[in-house]
């Protein structure tokens, strides 16, 4: 069964429509570039992703790294395929000129990248992984470091990671026990175990480039004690050639559910002298460092529950077009043809709520990459101010919605599939594992939600709150203004003021009551603020839509127009009244959970 794997026409109207990409083009960064450029690169990711990953996606699937007791193993086809994306240069999209790569936007790096992630599934996570990586070192560490590590990283010669999680430290990484002993030659020895290490080990590149929260040798306790180091599997010659090993050892693999392609590892450090490491930045100020690659991770694992549930309902929704089963309801005449699925209004409704899902997701992920862009390139001081206040504000959301949301979307195309939903041969039953992993990768939902209620909101006196409703209401503004779309402003205006007087309630409850009861329904709160910032999404989208539906579009195009405004009002009509339930929960400091006790269970 051949389907496109994303709607092309949607994707042109997220990079040209909606949040304009073309207007980058005055900025100096992206002067040599032009729509064609932006264009071509997709294009060449779509062609690398059918030529290369669509052909082995089911066997990366089925046939999981190994390991012989020397070396891991992935699936030989995997390697020619990532080298073609490497010397494609996608995997350098955004970086310098200097360092290789083509200055492009990461709007437009995105979009190349959503083909290859749905032909490949997580198999990109070893190049994601490697990119923000090399991002992290390009902002925090020495050239000298930048020179070693991240030129062979942004060629495709050597691969990288980011090695947190430890086996009896998952998200609290305030205990860690990974030691790092400052040597008389300026570089330390790395003593400690890490668990669950994406990539951690893989025979794809010459070498991995690790990079590892450990604490110094009398380090404050805490978060305040963390400092970060590259930690290569192999050391270098003095030529740059990879050279002796640095004892980084395989402990385990894992095998999971879902994105199996890309290798899940323990790795131990150090067992005899000490693995050598080199420090990033200061030290003591590690954990700073990583949460720039920590916060560039949650948008990719936002980005990835959101092209996973776009490939499902673009896979389900080609199925409900050509399956013919049973009549309509108000057809008698058991002689009469058959009808195709996507006739029922059931099936309708599974499909309808995937492309709200989906296309959210999308733009919302998308809004977050342009953030990143307008934080270091956007023509004024104030504006780049901005785009940083509201990504931070805005990450733990971009993180989780898509993750919660994303698998719903892959449910219901395994719905509309019927028993072909939920065997391997239709790839609907693996989209919904691969996303299923998106909720724990990059911290939980449950950590999310405890970051933007603990940090996020109060900090800077709301800042990124206020700069977030600011931009939701700036919507509200236009869309009331619009025909057919009054009432979907008043029904946001009305879903702001309940999250403004949750906030002040929850806000409240934290400093004068329990903080722990108060944060034990932070997930609605999550929720709760999520489907408002989608829903202020969908408004931007039915905006667009409305007015180019006003200059009488050709009949493919008003079509199209037409099915966006119907995902918006099936959200606003089925999702938004949601955050009822959750601003009851919220405002009444609701306790059952909370009361719960252990025995009870």
């Amino acid at each position: 069964m051949t389907v496109k794997m994303i709607n092309e026409r949607d994707l042109e109207f997220m990079l040209y429509e909606l949040f304009d990409s073309e207007k980058l083009l005055s900025r100096s960064r992206y002067q040599d570039h032009d729509r064609q450029t932006f264009n071509e690169v997709i294009n060449t990711a779509k062609a690398i992703a059918e030529k290369h990953f669509l052909p082995i996606r089911q066997k990366l699937d089925t046939q999981q790294p190994s390991f012989d007791g020397k070396k891991v193993h992935t699936l030989p086809e995997l390697k020619s395929a990532i080298a073609a994306v490497n010397a494609s240069g996608i995997s350098a999209a955004m970086a310098d000129y200097e360092l290789g790569g083509m200055q492009l936007p990461p709007i437009i790096a995105s979009a190349a990248s959503t083909y290859l992630t749905i032909a490949g599934g997580v198999a990109m996570g070893y190049n994601m992984l490697t990119t923000a990586n090399a991002n992290l070192l390009l902002a925090h560490a020495s050239k000298e470091v930048i020179e070693t590590w991240v030129k062979p990283m942004l060629a495709g010669r050597f691969m990288g990671t980011m090695a947190m999680t430890e086996p009896g430290c998952g998200s609290g990484l305030g205990d860690l026990t990974t030691k790092a002993v400052k040597g008389s030659d300026g570089t330390y020895r790395i003593s400690g175990s890490k668990i669950f290490i994406s990539g951690g080990d893989h025979d794809l590149s010459e070498n991995i480039v690790h990079l590892v929260l450990a604490r110094v040798q009398g380090a404050p306790k805490g978060v305040k004690g963390i400092s970060l180091f590259v930690v290569p599997k192999y050391l270098l010659n003095d030529d740059g050639s990879v050279g002796a090993e640095n004892e980084v050892a395989l402990a385990g693999l894992f095998h999971k559910m879902g994105g199996r392609a890309h290798s899940s590892t323990a790795l131990s450090f150090g067992e005899k002298n000490g693995a050598i490491g080199y420090l990033v930045g200061e030290e003591n100020q590690g954990l700073k460092y990583m949460f720039h690659m920590m916060n560039e991770a949650r948008i990719l694992v936002g980005t990835s529950g959101a092209v996973l549930a776009t490939a499902g309902f673009q896979y389900s929704l080609d199925y409900a077009k050509n399956r013919p089963q049973g009549r309509l309801p108000s057809c008698k005449d058991p002689l009469s043809p058959m009808v195709n699925i996507i006739e029922h209004a059931d099936v309708r409704r599974m499909l309808l709520a995937q492309k709200a899902y989906a296309e959210g997701a999308m733009a919302l992920v998308l809004y977050g990459t342009q953030l990143s862009d307008d934080e270091k390139t956007a023509t004024t001081p104030e504006a780049r101010e901005n785009a940083h206040t509201l990504l931070d504000f805005l990450t733990p959301i971009i993180k989780s919605w898509p993750a919660e949301y994303g698998p719903k979307a892959n449910s219901y195309a395994i719905q509309v599939l019927g028993g072909h939903g939920y065997i391997n041969e239709h790839p609907v039953e693996m989209f919904y594992r691969d996303n299923r992993l998106n909720a724990i990768h990059e911290g939980t939902t449950g950590i999310q939600s405890l970051d933007l209620l603990t940090r996020k909101v109060p900090m800077n006196n709301m800042k990124g709150f206020l700069a977030t409703i600011n931009e939701i209401n700036s919507t509200i503004a236009i869309a009331k203004n619009l025909q057919g779309l009054t009432d979907f402003s008043e029904q946001l205006a009305d879903a702001v003021k309940a999250l403004q007087t949750t906030t002040q309630t929850v806000l409240t409850s934290m400093s004068t009551k329990s903080i722990d009861l108060a944060l034990a329904n932070s997930v609605s709160y999550l929720s709760m603020f999520g489907h408002v910032v989608i829903a202020w999404l969908w408004l931007k989208q039915a905006v667009v839509a409305s007015n180019a539906l006003a200059g009488q579009p050709h009949q493919d195009d008003e079509a199209f127009y037409q099915g966006k405004l119907q995902a918006c009002q099936y959200f606003y009509r089925s999702e938004l009244p949601k955050i009822s339930l959750w601003e009851n929960t919220l405002k009444s400091n609701d306790s059952t959970s909370f009361d719960m006790k252990t025995l009870w269970f």
